[in-house]
């Protein structure tokens, strides 16, 4: 039931339906100014990269004016990586995986991913 699902911010930009409670930020100038507009206000950015630019233009007023917060987060020490995958393998739990492409398919890839509807990762193989 797609009703109970969590929002998902579409990588061309496109408005969201409605502000979110939480913004996961990991790709930094590119979608920097769309991860401010979708989030409500009071709402939070949690910034975990910046693949593809660490220097986005603040927008300072919109971060002021709605409140919003800004929380920085790493992926975690090595110890917290073993307790999470041996928690994973003890309830039996994987990531979403959207579909498998060797590397010479990988456009297909993107092109799937940039259209929005990809629920998951998609992974590329030799």
């Amino acid at each position: 039931d797609s009703s109970s699902r969590p929002a998902r911010a579409r990588a061309s930009g496109r408005p969201l339906p409605e502000p979110v409670d939480a913004v996961m930020e990991s790709v930094g100038r590119a979608t920097w100014s769309h991860s401010l507009r979708s989030v409500r206000p009071g709402g939070t950015i949690v910034v975990t990269g910046a693949t593809s630019g660490a220097d986005p233009i603040a927008h300072l007023n919109r971060i002021f004016w709605n409140e919003l917060r800004i929380v920085g987060s790493t992926s975690g020490t090595l110890e917290e990586l073993r307790r999470l995958l041996a928690l994973m393998t003890r309830h039996g739990l994987r990531p979403d995986i959207a579909g498998e492409l060797p590397f010479a398919d990988a456009r297909k890839g993107f092109e799937r991913l940039l259209d929005g509807d990809v629920v998951g990762k998609i992974a590329f193989h030799w």
